[in-house]
């Protein structure tokens, strides 16, 4: 069944790009099937918690686990899957190629919340970085949106290098069988590097600051795309990887508290981004960051539970919140703010799920993400009360951020832009809504603890009813704050762009390295590639010397000596007459000079 809950997702989205146009007609159709089996595995799975592995090298498998943490993570992929792609079937201009590069891209996920060796979660995370370049990308012939997919790729593919620093590390530190539970245990040294290695890759990859920038880029692609890959695939990914390696944190006295302050300062500053944008999905994006900050803060605060809590509110909070922006985007052809003014009035079924799911991201009690951050933010709190109190001010901007957008999109200004939203696109939203507000009974004590048995093996601090209510007075007080006046909310440059990461970027990273690669490019063209010419050229000439003089002579000498030879072949001819007499005669002239000779030698003695 393991085997079968990542088989079908890629065989089917491979059949689909391998098919091309002729499955447009089919591939709808084909996605929701695929994703609905997948459902149904991944629920069998988690029951089962099933284990499964092939040799891949000598000492080396990959290798396939379902536990108690990623149990929970292959229902909450599925889930969000199905609703995604019942929600693309309503957007004709979504083909094949689509609905296979969605599916590919999900069921990469389901291998990496599955892995259990870096060959397996290096081949995942591979194939779900390739695979989001493509659909971020997706309408590649507008320059802009292909250049988005491209800084994503080229972002997160420079975090992932620290990936293969951690593997190769962790081999050399004496993990021969590349086993993700084995890190832990390695010597101070070949750990350290390890832990560098894993968190760079994790903090790219789920956006967090400094490559933040890389999520505003990619709402360039399709709704559905930003549904899935903000929710539950790739930027959960990172926060993810982090709470499955909680305990290699813990082993290195210095990641966990970078990993800690890396969560609650992005969770600030995004927080502060979201606040500051006029376009509802770059809202939404900032927002992300800072939501999977609040993951993060927990894998560095040892809350495994409560991250795990927090994704999964998270990944149906948000799925709803993108879905709706889509609905809009299509319908209307509008997503700044001003444009989508009482947009939830005209069409209800759409602006009460983007207010369920908005007010649960805003953290209003009793709705599920109020429940999962309390416990993030009592991890923090049992950890560091700065720590704590940084938390609390971006739960704070987060609800900001949601109720801004609820009280714009209620506006009692009527939207007169002429569309409607399809029944494809109300069917995916309403169930999702309703779990972002049901899992709000993580709050109760007994369910919590039963959750946390579930996916951890420490279940951590939980949140005193002060913690409780405190926040749930801080979320409700700025969000009523910001409903009511939200035309006067502030909203400097800096944020709406995004504290100019990307320009930071390019300037500090992108230029010096083209400035390397150039410098080293004219070093190959003028010193390797020109010592290989000029030593060409003097073996050209040394060979042109050797041909005028040396050779030259030998050939003379030759020539000489065979002049030589055919002369004396020439005299050896003349005695060869044919004429008896003359032979006679030349034997008498022999035999008198031999006598000669021998008279001489006589007189010698």
């Amino acid at each position: 069944m393991l085997w079968l809950l990542v088989a079908v997702p890629l065989l089917a989205g491979g059949a689909l790009l391998l098919a091309g146009r002729r499955a447009d007609r089919f591939a709808a159709p084909i996605g929701i099937m695929a994703a609905v089996i997948a459902l149904g595995t991944s629920i069998t799975v988690a029951a089962r918690r099933p284990a499964v592995s092939a040799s891949y090298l000598d000492g080396v498998s990959f290798g396939l686990n379902v536990d108690g943490l990623s149990a929970v993570m292959v229902i909450t992929v599925s889930v969000v899957l199905v609703a995604v792609l019942v929600f693309a079937a309503g957007e004709p201009e979504l083909n094949a190629r689509f609905h296979g590069l969605m599916l590919v891209f999900a069921g990469a996920m389901l291998v990496t919340v599955t892995a259990t060796t870096f060959v397996t979660l290096l081949m995942a995370w591979e194939v779900m970085g390739a695979a989001s370049y493509a659909l971020i990308g997706y309408w590649w012939r507008e320059s802009r949106r292909a250049s988005s997919g491209t800084v994503a790729f080229l972002t997160t593919r420079g975090a992932d290098l620290g990936l293969y620093l951690a593997a190769g590390a962790a081999l050399a530190g004496g993990a021969a069988s590349l086993g993700l539970g084995d890190l832990a245990s390695l010597p101070d040294g070949w750990r350290d590097v390890v832990a560098a290695g894993v968190v760079l890759a994790a903090l790219g990859k789920s956006a967090q600051f400094p490559f933040s920038f890389w999520l505003s880029r990619a709402m360039d692609g399709p709704s559905p795309v930003s549904a899935l890959l903000h929710s539950a695939t790739m930027v959960a990914a990172g926060g993810y990887l982090l709470l499955r390696l909680q305990p290699l944190l813990g082993a290195t006295p210095w990641a966990a508290a970078v990993v800690a302050w890396g969560g609650a300062l992005t969770a600030l500053l995004l927080g502060a981004v979201a606040v500051a944008q006029t376009d509802l999905k770059q809202l939404l994006a900032a927002s992300t960051c800072a939501q999977v900050g609040f993951m993060v803060l927990a894998a560095g605060t040892a809350g495994v539970a409560a991250g795990t809590g927090q994704l999964v509110a998270h990944a149906l909070t948000k799925s709803v919140l993108f879905l709706c922006a889509g609905a809009w985007l299509t319908a209307l052809g509008a997503k700044t703010l001003p444009a989508l003014r009482g947009v939830a009035r005209r069409f209800p079924v759409v602006g009460i799920s983007f207010t369920v799911a908005a007010v649960a991201l805003a953290g209003v009690p009793p709705l599920s993400i109020w429940a999962t951050k309390d416990h993030v933010l009592a991890n923090a709190w049992h950890e560091s009360t700065p720590l704590y109190l940084v938390g609390l001010a971006a739960a704070a901007l987060s609800a900001a951020y949601a109720a801004r957008a609820v009280a714009l999109v209620w506006a009692r200004e009527p939207n007169e832009l002429p569309g409607q939203v399809t029944r494809w696109h109300q069917a995916a939203l309403p169930p999702l809504a309703a779990g972002a507000a049901l899992l709000g009974v993580l709050a109760v004590p007994t369910v919590w603890q039963r959750f946390a048995e579930i996916v951890s093996v420490q279940e951590g601090p939980s949140p005193s009813w002060w913690e409780l209510l405190v926040s749930g007075v801080v979320a409700l007080a700025v969000a009523g704050a910001v409903a009511v006046f939200v035309d006067k909310v502030p909203a400097p440059a800096a944020l709406r762009g995004w504290l100019g990461l990307e320009t930071a970027a390019r300037t500090l990273v992108a230029k010096p390295l083209d400035a390397t690669a150039n410098a080293l490019a004219r070093f190959d063209d003028r010193v390797v590639d020109g010592g290989v010419r000029t030593s060409a050229a003097l073996g050209a000439a040394f060979a042109r010397v050797v041909d005028n003089r040396v050779e030259w002579t030998v050939d003379g000498l030759v020539r000489g000596l065979a002049r030589m030879f055919r002369a004396l072949g020439r005299l050896a001819r003349r005695p060869q007459t044919g004429q008896l007499h003359h032979y006679y005669a030349q034997a008498v002239v022999a035999l008198a000079v031999l006598a000669v000779l021998l008279l001489m030698l006589s007189n010698g003695r």
